[in-house]
């Protein structure tokens, strides 16, 4: 992307905010849209269409500090959902990062300066996709009818994330419950501070419509890259709030539709180990990429940013990486990864803890050196960086590790994150879909939906047995839990099927102080709006601050 498109895009999305995240900001109440010095600006609706994508990621956008590691755009609410589960482990040692949401307390309160970050972004995110519909106007143009379809899908999007974490309910059997205030292109200031937070039933169908738009508007694009949003892309927003909606054949309708022209991941793509999860191919439908002139990667040695999280092989002379060497990677949950069999070349994402009982032997760091070469042969070309995560961690321990993203450019990124984490990272993949459609056909009619699983889970495992002690919606979810660990599913998954959180069972790898196993969703899961909007804006309410849990569960038998 040109530099200076990006940089307008940016500015366009921080126009309204507070740069330090503080409590005074009263965004999105006075986010409404002001066109008439916009539109006037030269090739503006462009450059406005532009920033509905492109500040996505690499920005700070949030805190206006380059040391703030969890400020990188859209897929930090990956890691600050997935980590309020279950499914991704967080080291006890990550004191200031991810913890606010893994330890799930007071911090996520409406008091609280964290509590302004979904605010921030998703509003600003609205905000721009908000300006662009409101400059093409009720009949686009010819000229603007792509943009105000982007613009649609975008905000669809983006209101379907805010209605899954914040709603305490799901919509199925809750149409009442309350997700958070909508503002639109024609919402006017006077009517922010008496805007309610929209029923899930006014939520989805407002979502719904703004995806009919964006279905007819861009029937006929093509796109340049997967940046950007097409028709399959919105089939794909459609399945997910069908299945949200628990509409079953409206949701393995447009499951199926958004299939067309997409391919799996192989094994070899999967786990490749230059673009395993870097880089685009046939399965991903919708992505976000950083670069290497956004700030994310070019201030504080690229520590803020998606790479740092989540990129374990990154070698000693670039040294940087919270994941890679600063003791904070985000590990599988030991009982997922003991539930993947053998056979399911899944696993090979994960470091098994099978290392670590063979390294308890070595008598020196040579000795131990050679024993992860030799058995991470074939897995990682880095086998010495791994050492380095490993040893730089708390626990000093591998199993659990993620090898599922990997650095970008090779030889080149794995020494110098300024190159390894410039990489691309999928918001939508056909598998997504595909499980989608097996889901929804078995709600109507389980044998399908067996039929459609199985076929699926044999791609990953051809000696797959489906577990005839669970439920078919269990059978889904841990298809869900496996394929998609890291991709932001989590949070969404347990609210949606109403499921506990088991952290504290017999060789858990969750930190003592975090083992808790709850019967039913967590409250911390339900997330809290900002005091200053609730001060601002007299009919909106928010969810409860979450409470911690006092002590560790005792251990759940399996």
């Amino acid at each position: 992307m040109n530099k200076n498109i990006k940089l307008v895009a940016s500015l366009l999305i921080g126009a309204s905010m507070l740069s330090t995240g503080c409590l005074q900001e009263t965004f999105p109440q006075q986010g409404t849209v002001t066109v008439d010095q916009a539109g006037d600006a030269p090739n503006s609706f462009n450059n406005f269409v532009t920033a509905c994508t492109s500040t996505l990621s690499g920005e700070f956008i949030y805190s206006g500090s380059s040391y703030t590691p969890y400020d990188f755009g859209y897929t930090s609410f990956f890691l600050q959902r997935d980590v309020m589960g279950q499914d991704i482990v967080c080291e006890d040692s990550d004191s200031e990062h991810y913890t606010t949401w893994y330890t799930c307390g007071v911090a996520l309160g409406p008091t609280y300066a964290i509590c302004q970050l979904p605010w921030t972004l998703y509003y600003g995110w609205i905000k721009n996709c908000n300006v662009v519909i409101s400059l093409a106007g009720e009949q686009p143009s010819a000229d603007h009818i792509t943009g105000a379809g982007i613009a649609y899908a975008m905000r669809a999007m983006f209101y379907m994330d805010l209605a899954r974490m914040f709603a305490p309910q799901t919509y199925k059997g809750h149409p009442d419950a309350l997700t958070v205030p909508i503002i639109t292109e024609k919402t006017t200031n006077e009517q922010a501070t008496n805007n309610p937070n929209a029923t899930n039933e006014k939520m989805w169908e407002f979502i719904l419509s703004d995806l009919d738009k964006a279905e007819e508007y861009l029937a006929d694009y093509q796109r340049a890259d997967k940046t950007t949003p097409d028709l399959s892309v919105v089939y794909g927003l459609k399945a997910r709030a069908y299945l949200t909606m628990e509409q079953w054949a409206e949701a393995e309708h447009y499951a199926k539709l958004a299939q067309s022209g997409y391919t799996m991941m192989t094994e070899a793509q999967y786990l490749d180990h230059n673009t395993g999860f870097n880089t685009p191919n046939d399965s991903w439908m919708f992505m976000t990429e950083f670069d290497a002139e956004d700030p994310n990667i070019t201030a504080n040695d690229g520590d803020s940013s998606w790479g740092s999280q989540m990129i374990l092989e990154i070698t000693e002379e670039s040294s940087c990486g919270y994941a890679a060497n600063y003791g904070t990677p985000k590990r599988i949950d030991a009982h997922l990864l003991e539930t993947i069999p053998q056979t399911d070349w899944r696993r090979k994402c994960f470091i098994d803890p099978e290392l670590d009982e063979k390294v308890a032997s070595a008598t020196s760091m040579e000795e131990l050196q050679a024993i992860v070469a030799e058995y991470l042969s074939g897995v990682s070309e880095y086998p010495g960086a791994i050492v380095n995560t490993a040893m730089a961690t708390s626990s000093g321990t591998f199993g659990g590790l993620s090898l599922k993203f990997r650095a970008a450019g090779g030889e080149a990124g794995h020494n110098n994150v300024k190159i390894g984490f410039c990489v691309a990272v999928p918001l939508m993949r056909v598998e997504e879909m595909m499980l989608i459609e097996a889901e929804a056909a078995g709600m109507q009619e389980e044998a399908r939906g067996k039929t459609l699983l199985e076929t699926f889970a044999k791609t990953r495992n051809p000696e797959y047995a489906y577990d005839n002690t669970q439920s078919f919606r269990d059978n889904v979810w841990w298809q869900r839990r496996v394929e998609l660990w890291g991709e932001g599913f989590a949070t969404f998954d347990i609210k949606r099927f109403e499921k506990g959180i088991t952290r504290s069972y017999a060789g858990t790898n969750h930190p003592k102080g975090y083992r808790w196993n709850t019967e039913g969703v967590p409250d911390w899961m339900n997330l809290c709006i900002v005091q200053t909007e609730t001060n601002y804006n007299q009919a909106c309410v928010s969810n409860p601050t979450p409470i911690q849990p006092t002590e560790d569960s005792p251990e759940k038998v399996w």
